[in-house]
């Protein structure tokens, strides 16, 4: 049986999504909590997500699959009931969790379900606070402080001019054969009634550090340095520029992840997967 699981996580703790050798991880935590409820062998659980998320980078909005046994023969009797009761197997994955990490819930995924390859979008916001009088140390973990104002309508012009089928060259950390070109859906900025300025980015997947390069060029903007047409210019040159500083992971966030109806999840996963053959390409945002 594949399980589809809603997952939120503060990732200043942790050393991204991935499992690696000795560190803390959102995937290993997981991986480690299903492994212990379910009572089933180590490395017998393969955990995939939607986005894999780097170190310090937030989510409200993560999805993952795991595949589990149904028959009693495969796994334990303890295994096969608890899948029968998904909410109370998530109330149980949540007792060993640390609180760090919370599942929201646990469902039986519809035939042709990927949490990887079926998604159609990936939605991020970026939250920074460029007033000193509204620094919330009870927020620091999770929204930027910069020191000097920024002009939100300028950001916002310089972010819409970017929306589209691009290579996003300029904007990603360079890995040897995976693919740089993107399709932004959205890019914009608005400040709250609290005086936040946001940005959020949706695109139907992402490259390394490309959304922090991305916010970087814009705060560039927003601070004067630069004019609002020197994001075109930055994008069309598909080479990384000094002049944009990838900011800090913590004020991100993957807030949501869409995927389309049962009827459609086998041709979109058919569709992503003859375009990216790559693991570096599967909407990975550090």
């Amino acid at each position: 049986m594949r399980l589809r699981i809603d997952l939120a996580y503060d990732g200043g703790d942790f050393r991204g999504w991935a499992s690696q050798p000795g560190l803390r991880t959102v995937q290993g935590e997981l991986t480690a909590a299903l492994t212990t409820v379910l009572r089933l062998p180590e490395g017998s659980l393969r955990v995939t997500c939607a986005g894999r998320t780097d170190a310090g980078v937030h989510a409200r909005g993560q999805v993952v699959h795991v595949d589990v046994p149904e028959d009693p023969e495969e796994g334990s009797p303890t295994a096969a009931r608890q899948i029968t009761q998904l909410d109370v197997l998530a109330r149980r994955v949540n007792g060993v969790l640390d609180k760090t990490v919370r599942v929201r819930r646990i469902s039986e995924a519809p035939a042709g379900f990927d949490a990887r390859f079926a998604a159609l979008w990936r939605r991020y916001a970026y939250r920074i606070v460029d007033d000193p009088a509204r620094v919330d140390p009870l927020t620091r973990n999770h929204v930027l402080f910069w020191p000097r104002p920024l002009d939100v309508a300028a950001m916002d012009t310089a972010a819409r001019s970017l929306v589209g089928l691009h290579d996003f060259a300029a904007f990603c950390k360079h890995r040897e054969g995976a693919t740089t070109i993107r399709t932004l859906l959205e890019f914009g900025w608005t400040r709250t009634e609290d005086g936040l300025v946001v940005g959020h980015v949706k695109a139907d997947a992402f490259c390394h550090s490309m959304v922090r390069a991305l916010v970087g060029c814009m705060i560039a903007i927003g601070e004067g340095r630069q004019e609002p047409e020197w994001a075109v210019e930055i994008l069309t040159g598909r080479r990384r520029d000094q002049g944009v500083v990838v900011v800090p992971a913590h004020g991100l966030t993957l807030e949501e992840v869409a995927y389309p109806d049962a009827a459609g999840l086998a041709d979109r996963v058919a569709q992503t997967a003859a375009r990216r053959t790559h693991a570096e390409t599967d909407g990975v945002e550090g």
